[in-house]
């Protein structure tokens, strides 16, 4: 069996360890490695979904934080500057607070239409283990095959 640090260091980025070492002797039948394959990807799916989720909660409070503040800060802004533009300009200080909500609608929709969802994909090393999983699992029919 593979230590948790084999499949820790797959994880970040390192291609997972076999289950078995050469020093061990080959499972006896297909069953035995197939458990022992899925067991393998069953550990990697686990520790990279611990990963990602304390990142996630991680950036998760960050980003609260960093909007709470940005709030904060904008509402001093905003009130400060309504009531500058009121006194610079002799308007009534409700309708320049009413002309930059609407710069401030017409702001968020556009910056709603520019945003993009993140490209990046979650668990790569599990997701290519996979992918040579099934490499392996087609190459092996083909070969089955050919013995029959």
């Amino acid at each position: 069996m593979s230590s948790s640090s084999d499949i820790a260091s797959a994880s970040h980025g390192e291609a997972a360890k076999p289950e078995w070492q050469p020093q061990d002797p080959p499972p006896a039948n297909w069953r035995e490695a197939l458990m022992s394959l899925i067991a393998t990807r069953l550990a990697l799916v686990e520790l990279e979904a611990k990963d990602v989720s304390k990142e996630a909660v991680r950036r998760g409070a960050s980003f609260a934080a960093a909007i709470g503040c940005t709030v904060f800060a904008w509402a001093l802004l905003l009130a400060g500057g309504v009531s500058m533009i009121a006194k610079s300009t002799d308007l009534p200080w409700d309708q320049v607070a009413v002309a930059i909500g609407i710069l401030h609608i017409l702001g968020g929709i556009l910056l709603a239409r520019l945003a993009k969802p993140s490209a990046a994909t979650a668990f790569p090393v599990t997701r290519a283990e996979f992918q040579k999983d099934r490499a392996w699992i087609e190459n092996f029919q083909k070969t089955k095959k050919s013995n029959d």
